[in-house]
């Protein structure tokens, strides 16, 4: 069963392509998610109604190989994280999550 976590962010308007090229399923976070075993997919959801509202869901085989990507990556996260933080006006963690097969 998959385990994903979930970001919601803010982007200001003259920074949108910038976000979306980083944070697109090809982009800079896919890149370095992909250094790490577990990793599976990232989607990319912008708002219909407000186009600067975003959500990342990152999926992973599970809790623990996300956590050892994170410890591993510490280093390169933290580059890319400062590196992408202009984009935003906000950032929010909405959590952890398993996908229900019930």
């Amino acid at each position: 069963m998959p385990f994903i976590y979930i970001w919601e962010y803010t982007v200001k308007k003259e920074f949108l392509q910038e976000f979306i090229k980083a944070y697109r399923p090809e982009g800079d976070w896919v890149q370095l998610f992909k250094k790490s075993k577990g990793y599976i997919k990232t989607d990319l959801l912008q708002d219909h109604s407000n186009p600067t509202r975003f959500v990342t869901i990152d999926y992973w085989n599970s809790k623990q190989d996300r956590d050892a990507f994170q410890d591993q990556l510490a280093g390169e996260f933290k580059q890319l994280d400062q590196a992408c933080e202009k984009f935003t006006q906000n950032e929010k963690w909405l959590g952890d999550f398993d996908v229900s097969t019930d």
